[in-house]
């Protein structure tokens, strides 16, 4: 028997990577996304090479393996290949106390966030 098999959820001119338990807040890696949002994946590469961020690096190894799926798994051009999609998700929270004055705790939150980048190949224009 067996379970049925599921087409691609993407397109074929699409291809997709996720990075689980990215060790930043959602809002914080948004703001990353956004930079490199509509861009040519080499620009994109190059916007986070240069960024001041610290979680900017997980981000260009999760873009820089999309674009080796789309390589190696989809046969898309690299040449021609754009960020399409840059979602970013709420993760785990891990949660830790500090001790503060008079027997009290202080609240510490450690967020984690999840990340999924689509590259989709341009169209030919004649």
């Amino acid at each position: 028997m067996g379970k049925k098999s599921f087409g691609r959820s993407i397109a074929d001119n699409e291809a997709m990577a996720f990075a689980k338990q990215l060790r930043t807040s959602p809002q914080k890696l948004n703001l990353v996304a956004e930079t490199i949002r509509g861009k040519t994946c080499g620009a994109a590469l190059t916007e986070l090479e240069f960024s001041r961020r610290r979680i900017s690096g997980e981000v260009k190894k999760l873009l820089e393996s999309a674009i080796a799926n789309a390589e190696n798994n989809h046969q898309l051009d690299v040449d021609r290949l754009f960020v399409a999609e840059a979602t970013v998700g709420k993760a785990m929270v891990l949660k830790r106390w500090r001790a503060r004055a008079r027997g009290r705790v202080g609240r510490i939150q450690k967020p984690f966030s999840n990340m999924r980048l689509i590259i989709r190949e341009r169209e030919e224009t004649a």
